[in-house]
C-alpha cells in the first residue's frame, strides 16, 4: 500500500528525493503551500500531480490527504529532514518509531509512538532517529473543517493553541486506538462511497478530540472570567504580529503600555492579570515571544543581524544583542553559528 492514488504505483525514491531536495536547499523560511508539497512530491512525468491527488478531492470544499510513513521512509537513503518552514496546511500524524521533534525553543525525543498535531501558525523540525517506522499522517486545509461542515472553528481549538507543542507520547493501547481510526480515513480514501468526505471530517474530529483529552486539563477548561478575557486578548494580540515574513514587516507592539492601550485596560491591571493567570509579567511574556521569532528568523533565514532587529522592534543593533544575550545567553550570531 502506498498514498492513496489513482492510475498506478508512485516511485517513493523519486518523490522523496526531490521533497528532500527542497528542504536542504530552502535557505530561507517560507510558508509551503499544499501546491508545493505536491509538486515536491509528484513522480515525473505529465500526470503525475493527479496519481497523488484524492479523487473527487477538486469537487470538496477545501483539502484532505493521507500518507502511509512506512512506505515512504523505507524508499529513503538519507537522513529525512524537515525544516522550520512553516507550512499552509493543517497535519496530523501517527508514527511509531524514535524520532525527535524540534521547536524554536524546546526539543521533544520520542522513543516509540507520538501523535503530532501541526498548525500553519508554529514551524518545527521532524527528524527521524531510526529507520523502523511505521504509521499514517494526513494534511488537510482549514477549509475541509470549515465551520459549517465540522462544527468547530479550527483555531478555537485549544489543540491548535500558539504556544503549545502539541506532540503526545502514547502508550501502546492509545497507539492502538489511533491506529484505528487512520486506517478508516485510509480505507475510506478509496471507497466510492458519495458521503466519504464527511465521514472522514468526523475520523479528523475525532482525532482531534482525542488530542485534547490528552492535553492537561487547565488548557481544556479556561475560565471564563473577566481576567481571563483579558489574558486570552492579549495573546491573541501577541500573536497577530507573527509570523515576521518579510524584511519590510515590523512590530508594531512592542512594551506592555503599548498592549494596554490597544486594550483599553491600564499597564498595571494588565500586568496583575496576565501575572495571576500565566505566572508570568507582560514584559516576560512579550519578551519570549519575540525570542522565539528571533530563534526562527536567526535559524531559518539568511536576513543579516541588523535586519532581524529591526523587523522585531529595536531600533539598534546593539540593543537586539543585549536583549538576546539577556534571555538566552548567547550572542544572535552564537546561536546562528
Amino acid at each position: 500500500m502506498g498514498v492513496v492514488m489513482r492510475g498506478g504505483i508512485v516511485n517513493w525514491h523519486e518523490i522523496i528525493s526531490k521533497f528532500l531536495h527542497l528542504n536542504f536547499t530552502n535557505q530561507r523560511m517560507e510558508t509551503i503551500s499544499l501546491d508545493e508539497f505536491y509538486k515536491h512530491m509528484a513522480p515525473p512525468g505529465e500526470g503525475g500531480l493527479n496519481l497523488l491527488l484524492p479523487e473527487g478531492i477538486n469537487k470538496e470544499i477545501g483539502h484532505f490527504n493521507i500518507f502511509n510513513v512506512a512506505d515512504i521512509t523505507a524508499k529513503i537513503k538519507v537522513r529525512p529532514f524537515m525544516p522550520y518552514n512553516r507550512r499552509a496546511y493543517y497535519k496530523i500524524s501517527w508514527i511509531s518509531g524514535r524520532n525527535r521533534a524540534e521547536y524554536a525553543d524546546k526539543v521533544i525525543d520520542i522513543e516509540k509512538n507520538a501523535l503530532l498535531f501541526a498548525t500553519p501558525k508554529v514551524p518545527y523540525h521532524w527528524l527521524l532517529q531510526d529507520w523502523d517506522q511505521s504509521g499514517y499522517f494526513c494534511v488537510f486545509t482549514d477549509e475541509f473543517l470549515v465551520q459549517t461542515k465540522s462544527g468547530v472553528v479550527l483555531d478555537d481549538l485549544p489543540i491548535f493553541q500558539p504556544g503549545g507543542y502539541p506532540v503526545f507520547q502514547l502508550s501502546d493501547e492509545e497507539s492502538e486506538e489511533i491506529a484505528f481510526i487512520f486506517r478508516k480515513m485510509y480505507k475510506e480514501m478509496s471507497s466510492d462511497y458519495a458521503y466519504k468526505y464527511d465521514l472522514i471530517r468526523n475520523y479528523v474530529l475525532e482525532l482531534i478530540h482525542y488530542g485534547q483529552k490528552l492535553q492537561p486539563a487547565t488548557l481544556l477548561y479556561p475560565t471564563h472570567t473577566a481576567s481571563a478575557r483579558v489574558s486570552s486578548l492579549f495573546i491573541e494580540l501577541l500573536e497577530r504580529q507573527f509570523p515576521i515574513e518579510s524584511h519590510h514587516q515590523k512590530l508594531s507592539l512592542r512594551t506592555a503600555k503599548d498592549y494596554a492601550d490597544r486594550l483599553a485596560v491600564h499597564v498595571n491591571h494588565l500586568n496583575k492579570v496576565l501575572k495571576e493567570n500565566t505566572g508570568k509579567t507582560t514584559t516576560d511574556i512579550i519578551s519570549s515571544r519575540i525570542v522565539q521569532e528571533a530563534k526562527i528568523l536567526l535559524k531559518q533565514t539568511d536576513w543579516n543581524i541588523s535586519e532581524i532587529a529591526y523587523c522585531l522592534g529595536f531600533e539598534q543593533v546593539a540593543h537586539f544583542s543585549n536583549f538576546f544575550r539577556k534571555q538566552t545567553s548567547l550572542s544572535p550570531l552564537g546561536f546562528r553559528s
